[in-house]
């Protein structure tokens, strides 16, 4: 596995994380409030944040892990080519 596969593999990881966290949101704020959602939230709001400013929420719903997974997707089938 070269360097493409590696960073493809790490973008499946991310991919992963940014469902997990919306999974996450879902739940009411207590059970939001432990160090594992803090963790996810650090590691995915530096993506999430950019992508929120250029797609604002539609009917309520935030919609920027849509937008950033469709990019990260876009780029680790590039990387896999």
């Amino acid at each position: 596995m070269g360097l493409a596969g590696v960073l493809a593999a790490a973008i499946h990881i991310y991919v992963i994380v940014l469902i997990v966290r919306v999974v996450f949101s879902w739940l009411p704020a207590e059970h939001r409030a432990n160090e594992f959602y803090r963790f996810l939230f650090a590691i995915t709001e530096p993506v999430l944040l950019p992508a929120r400013r250029l797609l604002p929420a539609v009917g309520g719903f935030d919609v920027s892990p849509i937008l950033v997974i469709v990019l990260l997707e876009l780029i680790r089938g590039a990387l896999l080519r």
